[in-house]
C-alpha cells in the first residue's frame, strides 16, 4: 500500500451543523480528502440524516470531493438529484438491489464515479462479478444508520478478501472503511488493505483535539507503516 493512495473522509454527519461551514474550512486546513455525506431515510436504516438542500449549499463553498452514501432502500431515485447538486463519488449498498450493474452504469453514465456498500454481515463474494465496473468498494464496519457504533472485528477479514480480491484482478479500486475508525481500528485495516477512511467521533470529531489538528493526527495515523 502506497503512503500516496491514502485518502480521508470527514464524515459530516459528526460535524457541528450550527457551524458546518467553519468545521469545513477546518477540514481543509487539516488535509482531509473528501467530505462524507450520509444520506438515510429511515427505512434502509432506521435513522435519518442530511439531504439536497446541504449539499447544494455547500458545493460552491469548498473544492473537497463529496463522497456521496446512500444508505436508502431505493437510491436509484435520488442518485441523479445528487449527482446534479455536485456528488463526485456515488455509493450504495448491494443489499437495496437486484440490478447491480444497471445501478452503477446509470452512476458512470452521470459522469460520477461508483460504489458499492457492504454491511458487516454481507459476504464480499456478491461483488465477484461487478468488480471491473466500479471505483470503490464501501466496507461497513458497523451496522449503519448511527453514529458512534461498535466496531465489528469481523469484518478485517474481509477487507482482506476484497483486497485479495481486487489485487488478483490487476484492479485499481479504493477500498474504503466506516465506523468506529480510530487508533485501535486504522492498523488493522490498513493492513487488511483499506485505503480510504471515513473519520467520525472516533478520530477527527471526537473532541479530544480541534478539528485540524485532529485531521492532520488522523492522516498520519493513517499513512504509518504497519
Amino acid at each position: 500500500m502506497n503512503e500516496e493512495t491514502i485518502k480521508i473522509s470527514a464524515s459530516l454527519d459528526c460535524a457541528n451543523y450550527l457551524d458546518l461551514l467553519s468545521d469545513i474550512r477546518k477540514l481543509e486546513e487539516g488535509g482531509v480528502n473528501m467530505l462524507h455525506l450520509d444520506i438515510m431515510d429511515g427505512h434502509f436504516v432506521p435513522n435519518y440524516a442530511l439531504g439536497t438542500n446541504l449539499l447544494r449549499k455547500l458545493r460552491p463553498q469548498t473544492s473537497l470531493l463529496f463522497d456521496v452514501h446512500f444508505m436508502t432502500s431505493n437510491p436509484e431515485v435520488s442518485i441523479p438529484i445528487f449527482a446534479d447538486l455536485g456528488a463526485d463519488i456515488i455509493t450504495f449498498h448491494v443489499e437495496t438491489t437486484s440490478r447491480l450493474h444497471q445501478m452503477v452504469s446509470s452512476i458512470k453514465n452521470l459522469g460520477k464515479k461508483a460504489g458499492l456498500a457492504l454491511n458487516p454481515s454481507t459476504p464480499p463474494d456478491i461483488l465477484e462479478y461487478i468488480f471491473p465496473y466500479i471505483d470503490m468498494v464501501l466496507v461497513m464496519t458497523v451496522d449503519p444508520g448511527f453514529v458512534g457504533q461498535k466496531f465489528v472485528p469481523e469484518v478485517v477479514k474481509k477487507v482482506q478478501i476484497i483486497k485479495s480480491l481486487i489485487d488478483s484482478r490487476h484492479l485499481n479500486i479504493d477500498i474504503a472503511v466506516d465506523g468506529g475508525i480510530g487508533e485501535k481500528t486504522v492498523p488493522l485495516l490498513k493492513k487488511a488493505g483499506a485505503n480510504v477512511f471515513i473519520a467520525g467521533t472516533s478520530s477527527i470529531f471526537s473532541g479530544k483535539d480541534e478539528i485540524e489538528i485532529a485531521a492532520r493526527k488522523f492522516r498520519e495515523l493513517c499513512e504509518k507503516t504497519y
